[in-house]
């Protein structure tokens, strides 16, 4: 059959850039205009330093992205090769680095209007308040859509997916992996009947 999957791939830095009807619109706000160049030049610097006192077995490059709407913070760098992932998320659980680094920066930053969520194995991110994934659902409730579904992997509190999945707009599902997402879409809008993953 046709493939109705569309490639998100380089979208995942801004946030809301493509309308419900798929046409591109170009960001309105970026972080540095919403929080100031001064706050953020000192929390790229406090994570810059706060990495530098983390001893990993491994440390790769890019441990800070400055996405549009974010930054994304990952202690062993995003460019580790997948196996480095896996490696780092082991050591991170049992570790909680991520976890800590997070409580550290809530500490310095409290008051100073900035969310903190997990993000994948690797990273986090940090964003201003109200900055999270709900912001599209305003856009999307427009359109007068008579459902909006979402399928997060991060949904527990904490997680970069928590918000949207418990938004009374949404209709949230948990899911594992890019094939658990599918089948469930399969299921759900196609008719399909639910198979063991």
């Amino acid at each position: 059959g046709m493939d109705l999957t569309p490639d998100f791939s380089s979208s995942r830095s801004i946030l809301c850039l493509f309308d419900v009807d798929g046409t591109l619109t170009l960001p309105r706000e970026a972080i540095q205009n919403q929080i100031g160049e001064e706050l953020l030049q000192e929390l790229i610097n406090f994570c810059l330093s706060y990495m530098g006192l983390i001893k990993l077995p491994k440390k790769r490059g890019t441990f800070i992205e400055f996405r549009n709407g974010m930054l994304n913070i990952s202690p062993i760098g995003r460019s580790c090769t997948p196996e480095e992932r896996l490696e780092f998320s082991e050591i991170d659980k049992k570790e909680k680095i991520r976890e800590k680094f997070v409580a550290a920066l809530k500490e310095e930053f409290a008051g100073k209007g900035l969310r903190f969520t997990r993000g994948g194995l690797i990273s986090f991110d940090i964003f201003p308040e109200g900055w999270d994934k709900r912001l599209c659902l305003d856009v999307l409730e427009r359109e007068g859509l008579d459902a909006i579904y979402f399928f997060g992997n991060e949904t527990s509190d904490g997680g970069n997916d928590y918000e949207i999945f418990n938004d009374p707009r949404t209709i949230g599902f948990t899911v594992y992996s890019p094939e658990d997402t599918a089948r469930l879409c399969r299921q759900l809008f196609f008719d399909t009947p639910l198979q063991e993953s």
